[in-house]
Order: structure tokens, then sequence, then C-alpha cells
């Protein structure tokens, strides 16, 4: 299982979040740095994948709600798809 944490420190805006995370997740090039973009590519995961979640994401002054929203998305894709295991530390 492919296991990759989520660095906080990184997603120092909406912006960067996307940058980071298209690295992060190794995301296609075509990832359209957004939150349904996201979903997508998460959706599409075929091979097991575990992202562990900082637990003050949502907290994170730095990304205000956006934080509570790609929490969402990120369980909501877990959902989804049973190669994808989001865990929340």
């Amino acid at each position: 299982m492919r296991t990759i944490t989520l660095d906080l420190e990184r997603m120092t805006s909406v912006s960067a979040l996307h940058k980071y995370l298209r690295s992060a997740l190794a995301l296609p090039v075509y990832y359209g740095a957004n939150l349904d973009a996201l979903y997508d590519c998460l959706t599409e995961i075929a091979e097991p994948t575990q992202i562990i979640v900082p637990a003050d994401i949502t907290d994170n002054e730095k990304l205000g709600w956006y934080g509570e929203q790609l929490l969402q998305v990120l369980q909501d894709a877990a959902e989804k798809n049973e190669n994808l295991q989001v865990t929340v530390k």
C-alpha cells in the first residue's frame, strides 16, 4: 500500500495546496487544481493508497474553510474508491 502523509506546512495558500497535492499524490498533468478535479482524480486511484491528513487541517488559518472542504473531499472520495483510505491524525 502506498502511504502519503500530507504536510500542512506546505499548504500555505489554496494555490500552493493544489501544487503540493499534484506532486505528493502524483496527480495527472490534466489535474484542474480545484476540489472537483481532486475528487475525480482520487476516485480513479487504482492502487491501494492511504492518505494521512493532519488533524489540524480544518483549523489552519492559511487555508480557512478550504481546509474543511478539502478534508470532506478526501473522505468522500475514500467512500467511493475502495483503493483509497483517508486517516486523520
